[in-house]
């Protein structure tokens, strides 16, 4: 059985390419003679797709699960003592299992597509389906051809190799599918794009029926990027959780452009504005995201996330640069049937207010892509590596960030069409307020440094505005329908659940600018302490008391116990170590954490001396990290609260 899960993915892979070039002609044929027959026939098709693609994903789980190493990639990723749960994690842990696993959620996504429009007209579906057909045809023909994950090795090894100690981590297990589950899923409005470019069908029927997977890609690609700094934090072991690598700005540069089609097109519904605007929207966030799996697998970019160099980084470069070409070529082509009727009343207005933060969303990401790219053309240019470390995208990033918070607190107060300052002044009395207090309060306790005053102040401005918006909603209710203040605030929710489930993922954004503003006040300490001695630091007392060493099949560990005490209290026995993998001969440091609301204390155990029973230890002060983590969560719970209660016609 276990050399048979070789050929069956092989065929299964053969017979996913295969599915996915009967539904691309098929579709084609549909859109050019109108024949709904032609189109049942491709859609039917992407569900082969899909069921092949889950045998071949389903062989290689299978084939981990079972130690089945003449599969050379099962090898290379996983070892007989790797727990269960990493083996079912190891399909996305190496090259050809990722991209064999982004096309089966590709797959996955043109199926329920298919299933969910399946009575939509024709003209538009069969240029969708044409387009993620296409997109999913690159895929597997680069898996089929490029890198497939069902090689055979030359002998059947006794063991593994095991994968990458950096990856046996639970974030690991459920960050790479949310962005992938993110970036793929943006595939989907795109398509509706194109096929709306395609025939000419340009009102707002393709936005409506891509609204829901643009927000469903959103949601999962914005939680993929917080939990890859959950990981970056446990696991790295350098006090942060974003260092502007390559590989996470390859997932922020399509969440912010993703952010801004996704706002631009509530302005297009309502207004009929902004339509070639939105169609630059989406086709850059695609773009993106086609960018991104180009820069992790390229090789040309050194990241510590980035998969090993191959050749298959220049199919990704003709891929993108095809996807850039047609997409502008489309937009060219259809400019004068693009341009909108309506134009802005008034700079102060709502759809300024949304325009302008707009530009500095998409303003953010290509400064994010020129910093992440600068190192490829010095490279061709002058012949070495230049890199721009985190000062660069700081000084970019910062403003953008501040720029965007400011404009969460402008927009939802705004009217559409015109305001007038007078109208303004009463509605800025509570977040204004908001925001003078916040900064006299922090002036008051000696906080002096800039970006943070601004950044908690300007938190303070949006939380009054969205304090504003459910208060009126509620008294509005209380008014009109005679509830009581509980009753209304829960009803806000069933009655506009895109509008207050959006104003929750505002404040869980509120919630992490106060995370990121901790960042100012971060110190850092080291010292090395022999057995018994004590380190203080700050109001805390840190107590070495030995190295314990741990031995198991595949990993020894040695780890400092250190007793953490606050204020002459003991609180938390914490114990960093050094992890050695045997198998793959990788060195991996394991961190301690001792967190609360007000700050984490972050220890690395920096190195250390058996004979003396010595251990030199590096020690990071976190303030507010914990508001990182909980801003995210409350985001990512407000992204539910729009999809989930939503009625149909709401999302069609």
């Amino acid at each position: 059985m276990r050399g048979n899960m070789i050929q069956l993915g092989y065929y299964a892979l053969w017979g996913a390419l295969g599915s996915a070039a009967f539904a691309l002609v098929f579709s084609v044929l549909a859109f050019r003679g109108g024949r709904e027959d032609l189109q049942t026939s491709a859609r039917h098709a992407t569900w082969a797709a899909a069921f092949f693609t889950t045998v071949a994903c389903a062989g290689i789980v299978y084939a981990f699960l079972m130690g089945d190493y003449q599969m050379e990639y099962v090898w290379g990723n996983s070892d007989r003592d790797m727990p269960t749960f990493y083996k079912l994690g190891a399909l996305w842990g190496g090259q050809s299992g990722s991209l064999l696993f982004w096309g089966w959620l590709l797959s996955m996504y043109t199926a329920l597509v298919g299933l969910r429009h399946r009575k939509d007209h024709v003209r538009l579906m069969a240029p969708t389906t044409t387009t993620l057909m296409s997109v999913l045809v690159f895929f597997l023909a680069l898996v089929l051809f490029g890198t497939n994950p069902f090689r055979r090795a030359d002998f059947i090894p006794p063991d593994g190799v095991g994968l990458n100690p950096l990856l046996q981590h639970p974030a690991m297990v459920i960050h790479p599918p949310c962005l992938y589950l993110g970036m793929i899923g943006f595939t989907v409005p795109f398509a509706f794009a194109v096929g709306a470019l395609v025939s000419g069908r340009l009102d707002n029927d393709w936005l409506k029926k891509a609204r829901l997977w643009a927000v469903v890609a959103w949601l999962f690609l914005g939680a993929g990027n917080i939990l890859g700094g959950w990981w970056a934090y446990l696991e790295l072991g350098w006090g942060g959780y974003w260092a502007w690598d390559p590989v996470e700005n390859a997932s922020f540069m399509p969440w912010l452009a993703g952010t801004a089609y996704i706002h631009s097109a509530m302005i297009q519904e309502r207004k009929q504005m902004l339509k070639i605007w939105n169609m630059v929207l989406i086709l850059s966030t695609f773009v993106l995201t086609v960018m991104g799996t180009f820069i992790t697998r390229s090789g040309l970019i050194s990241s510590v996330h980035s998969f090993a160099q191959s050749n298959i980084g220049y199919y990704f470069a003709g891929f993108l640069l095809a996807s850039i070409v047609v997409s502008l070529g489309l937009i060219i082509w259809r400019r004068n049937e693009l341009k909108s009727q309506q134009h802005l009343d008034s700079y102060l207005s709502r759809e300024s207010a949304f325009l302008f933060g707009n530009l500095i969303l998409l303003g953010g990401a290509f400064a994010v892509l020129w910093g992440t790219l600068f190192p490829m053309f010095t490279e061709a240019i002058k012949g070495n590596r230049i890199s721009l470390g985190p000062p660069f995208f700081n000084q970019f990033m910062i403003p953008v960030g501040l720029g965007i918070l400011f404009l969460m607190g402008v927009g939802p107060l705004i009217p559409w069409r015109r305001a007038s300052w007078s109208g303004l002044s009463k509605v800025f009395t509570v977040p204004a307020g908001l925001l003078l207090a916040a900064v006299a309060v922090l002036l008051i306790f000696g906080v002096t440094h800039a970006y943070a005053l601004v950044t908690f102040g300007f938190c303070a401005f949006v939380t009054g505005t969205i304090f504003t918006e459910f208060k009126q909603g509620i008294q509005a209710r209380m008014r009109s329908q005679g509830e009581n203040p509980i009753a209304a605030f829960f009803r806000l929710f069933t009655k506009g659940q895109r509008r207050y489930g959006g104003y929750i993922v505002h404040l869980g954004v509120v919630i992490i600018f106060i995370g990121f503003a901790g960042a100012a006040f971060t110190q850092e300490s080291e010292t090395t302490l022999g057995r018994g001695e004590t380190w203080h630091f700050r109001n805390y007392a840190l107590t070495y008391r030995g190295l314990a060493v741990e031995q198991t099949p595949s990993v020894e560990r040695i780890s400092a116990d250190v007793l953490l005490a606050k204020n002459d209290h003991n609180v938390a026995v914490m114990k960093p170590r050094k992890d050695w993998y045997q198998k793959n001969q990788q060195l991996a440091s394991e961190v301690a954490i001792h967190a609360t609301l007000g700050a984490d204390l972050y220890l690395i155990l920096a190195s250390f001396d058996e004979k003396a029973d010595r251990a030199s230890l590096k020690l990071y002060w976190n303030p507010l990290v914990s508001w990182y983590w909980i801003g995210g969560l409350v985001m990512v719970l407000g992204g539910i609260l729009v999809l989930l209660p939503l009625r149909r016609r709401q999302l069609t």
